[in-house]
């Protein structure tokens, strides 16, 4: 059975996000959604194809012809990227497809990340987070937010999502039990997020929307336990 948990009003000081690089517009991108990183590049869905790009030198490195029009995640061997109802499970090697299982939003998710042994997906208007089981699909749990939620990203067992509603957006770290916000970052006025993944150490990548561009924004010292 889904469990549910409310996020509370947020409580947490908002503080402004540092935007340390950006990156594109990507050629032939006319938007980027999902973001990941593999430990080495950085992903990103650009509607048809996922483009991969070296974070020193911003120059890119692959590209895999796929779908790829919300959220992207990798598990260490595979990447995930949902497409239209759907999360396709991916051999970044060989750029095919190797399973797909229905996504929990029918077509209205955005985020999505790997974590614990689960994806994490968001989604928008529903300003939800759900778990759910690679294999199946299935709903593991549910988080409920305030906010539109786009990206999603785990990095030391924190969990954050960003938020676009208008022309403004944050990333939130929110408890992943409760729901409430522990910590928000404010994009400038107009810079929005459309996802967002954690370099596992100082550095989140948020997608930019119609920008056609990728973001990296500085984490916070004080986020870490």
């Amino acid at each position: 059975m889904t469990r549910k948990t409310r996020q509370d009003k947020p409580r947490a000081t908002m503080r402004a996000a540092e935007i340390v690089r950006e990156y594109g517009p990507f050629p032939g991108a006319g938007s980027v959604a999902g973001v990941t990183h593999d430990g080495q590049r950085v992903w990103a869905a650009t509607g048809a194809a996922l483009i991969a790009f070296d974070p020193a030198s911003g120059e890119t490195t692959r590209t895999l012809d796929v779908g790829c029009d919300a959220g992207t995640a990798f598990d260490g061997k595979h990447l995930y990227q949902i497409a239209e109802a759907r999360i396709d499970k991916i051999d970044p090697a060989s750029g095919k497809v190797v399973a797909s299982i229905p996504a929990p939003g029918h077509g209205s998710d955005s985020g999505l990340a790997w974590a614990e042994g689960s994806l994490w997906v968001g989604q928008y208007r529903d300003r939800k987070v759900h778990q759910i089981d690679p294999k199946t699909g299935a709903v593991l749990r549910s988080i409920e937010s305030n906010r539109f939620v786009t990206g999603v990203t785990w990095v030391d067992g924190e969990l954050w999502h960003a938020t676009w509603e208008g022309d403004e957006s944050e990333l939130r770290r929110i408890d992943p039990h409760s729901g409430a916000v522990l910590e928000r970052l404010a994009m400038p006025q107009g810079t929005n997020v459309s996802g967002l993944e954690s370099d596992g150490a100082d550095l989140f990548y948020c997608g930019a929307g119609s920008s056609a561009k990728v973001r990296a924004v500085r984490r916070p010292k004080g986020a870490r336990s």
